[in-house]
């Protein structure tokens, strides 16, 4: 895999370990794409329908959720807008077929570009969001880090065993 990964530092503090775990879980995703064709991005393992592609497809909705959405409370503009929720739930997974690694990986960047100004302009971890759950607790910012870490990290252990059986490439 040739896209870069640059591995957090060993004594930061909170926030710049968030953030770089974070980019760090980001860079490996990415690198899981890397080279593959449409059909090797939507290619599945046993019984489960996840596949790179729409892991990646996932990410960048997340992403987009969690800053744009919840963070700051507005509204998500395409290709998320439009989509019926209720009717396709796995939509932004199943939506990834037949898109080139080029692009899901530029959706994802600029996702996460904006993730990173947002997030910029955030000074306290511990600033709640604008939107709340399904009981209008809100969240703090510290919690979307941590959360995120979490979610990325989740599916990069599924995106390594769809790599290494795609086409032998383990790491990360």
């Amino acid at each position: 895999m040739t896209l870069p990964l640059t591995d957090p530092t060993n004594a930061p503090n909170e926030r710049r370990g968030l953030e770089e775990f974070l980019e760090y879980f980001r860079q490996v995703i990415r690198r899981k794409a890397d080279g593959l064709t449409p059909d090797q991005l939507k290619h599945t393992v046993a019984s489960s329908s996840l596949t790179i592609g729409g892991i990646i497809r996932h990410l960048t909705l997340v992403e987009e959720s969690w800053f744009v959405e919840v963070l700051q409370g507005r509204e998500l503009g395409e290709p998320w807008a439009s989509v019926d929720w209720k009717t396709d739930s796995d939509w932004d997974f199943e939506s990834a077929a037949g898109m080139s690694a080029d692009e899901l990986l530029t959706a994802h960047e600029k996702s996460c570009a904006t993730s990173r100004e947002i997030l910029a302009e955030v000074a306290d971890l511990d600033t709640l969001t604008a939107r709340g759950d399904r009981d209008g607790e809100k969240f703090n910012v510290r919690w979307i880090l941590i959360h995120l870490i979490e979610e990325y990290a989740r599916h990069a252990g599924h995106a390594d065993l769809l790599r290494e059986d795609i086409d032998g490439e383990i790491g990360d």
